[in-house]
């Protein structure tokens, strides 16, 4: 086992800056060597606030040090494919966000430079490490409730993105539904078989969506290889909160995953009861992006596969562009892979 795993973080966004700051101080068995971030000052700024010996405006500053034994990469989905290859070629372990690539052919390419180069790489499906979604897995694989029946998704997000964002998001079933593909078939422990997806513009202020064939609702009914169904449900039009819900339901029983409570209290006034409600993704997910890196920094150490692969990133994106298809041609897609 390697007692320390030197990491470099590539983009330092809002999500990228969690990463480091995780690295940074909380994370036992990693060190942040590196901050890089292509906009000018912005790694700088990070090295200072966290206190990190080295920061670049060039990724290739990573790749090419010697002394850094992992990144993690948080830039632009376009860039994933060419980062992953450079990073595996010079032997840096691999934490990429999702998606993993943009499309299949990337993807096929990341992976055989993966396996050719013999490197750990994780792609980050935060979920996987949630607590409650922990547990969930625990009690179905344990027999709970039997054998898996049905999954149901639900993700809805008030926090509409700006329109410069949705322009480059690959639309709502890649940006956004492709976590729930990725949490149906951790829980389900199966392959999803076809999918079926609609969508619409539900309110008025986000009909420039439609410009880049995107819209703000989207609906996805799968079959999984079992013969097991399921349902996933994807807003960007949730006005109360930020509400990420799944449920499996099996011969013996159900299991609900999901709250929308920030705290388990509730207030009792005259006619009145109320709890106050979790608002953002950083706020629901704050401990599963932790979880996730202390389980990539020990799969590292231990030369161990992680929990979510390139294989399982694929097969993520596979399912997301295969909804992206049907949405767009309103016929079901079975998938080949």
């Amino acid at each position: 086992m390697k007692e320390e795993i030197r990491c470099a973080v590539l983009g330092l966004g809002r999500l990228g800056y969690w990463h480091a700051e995780n690295i940074a101080s909380k994370v036992q068995g990693a060190k942040l060597d590196k901050v890089i971030d292509p906009l000018k000052g912005k790694a700088e700024q990070v090295a200072r606030d966290l206190k990190v010996a080295s920061w670049s405006e060039n990724p290739n500053d990573a790749f090419e040090d010697e002394n850094i034994d992992a990144v993690i990469i948080v830039t632009p989905t376009s860039t994933h494919a060419d980062m992953i290859k450079k990073a595996a070629q010079h032997g840096k372990h691999v934490f990429v966000e999702k998606p993993l690539t943009q499309n299949i052919e990337e993807a096929d390419e990341v992976i055989q430079v993966i396996e050719e180069n013999n490197i750990c790489c994780q792609v980050g499906f935060m979920r996987r490490f949630d607590p409650a979604y922990v547990e969930a897995k625990r009690r179905i694989d344990a027999g709970d409730i039997g054998k898996p029946l049905y999954f149901k998704g639900v993700s809805r997000d008030g926090n509409v993105p700006h329109e410069e964002f949705i322009k480059y998001s690959g639309g709502i079933f890649l940006d956004v539904a492709i976590h729930d593909y990725d949490i149906a078939r951790f829980l389900m422990n199966d392959d999803v078989h076809s999918i079926h997806s609609s969508g619409n513009i539900l309110l008025e202020s986000n009909q420039f969506m439609e410009n880049y064939h995107d819209v703000d609702q989207g609906m996805s009914i799968i079959r999984f290889k079992s013969g097991a169904v399921g349902d996933i449900e994807t807003m960007r039009v949730a006005p109360y909160g930020y509400d990420i819900r799944g449920e499996v339901v099996g011969t013996d029983g159900a299991i609900q995953i999901g709250s929308m409570r920030q705290n388990d209290i509730k207030l009792f006034k005259t006619n009145e009861t109320s709890h106050d409600l979790v608002q953002d993704f950083p706020t629901r997910f704050k401990d599963a992006y932790l979880f996730e890196m202390v389980h990539f920094i020990e799969a590292v150490r231990n030369d161990e596969q992680p929990l979510c692969t390139a294989i399982d990133g694929k097969k993520a994106l596979d399912i997301s562009i295969a909804a992206t298809r049907s949405f767009n041609n309103g016929e079901t897609v079975l998938l080949k892979h």
